[in-house]
């Protein structure tokens, strides 16, 4: 996938996450998604390729930028808590969807019980046994 195509579709998965809202405080070349005022996604264009930043487990974050080198340390954010996506033919879609989510939760397991619109321990799972 390119980079344009990597933007859509972390756009269309933040867009099915419940609560997710896109703002754009920093003008209109960068894509904010947040969930209850506090960013998760982050879609702009570094060196004339369009990149998705997202927030990521330290552990995790090592692990991804060791197996993908189209995974880098968050550009412009905290380097042990986000990580910067750039297209590639290594990352599976799916993947990429996963850590999207993973973003949102993470963000989500931060805010007050009283105001997440979905429990973040749950979210997702299936209910069937």
């Amino acid at each position: 996938m390119n980079g344009s195509e990597l933007q859509q579709h972390a756009f269309q998965r933040a867009e099915q996450l419940p609560g997710a809202t896109l703002e754009h405080p920093f003008g209109p070349d960068h894509d904010v998604y947040k969930i209850v005022g506090k960013v998760f996604l982050l879609a702009s264009t570094v060196r004339d390729e369009p990149v998705v930043t997202l927030k990521a487990r330290p552990a995790d974050s090592q692990v991804l930028q060791q197996a993908f080198p189209q995974i880098t340390p968050g550009y412009h954010m905290n380097k042990r808590h986000w990580i910067t996506v750039r297209a590639g033919t290594t990352l599976d879609l799916e993947l990429f969807l996963d850590l999207v989510t993973e973003s949102y939760l993470l963000v989500l397991e931060t805010l007050p019980r009283a105001v997440r619109p979905v429990n973040p321990e749950t979210f997702g799972r299936s209910t069937r046994p």
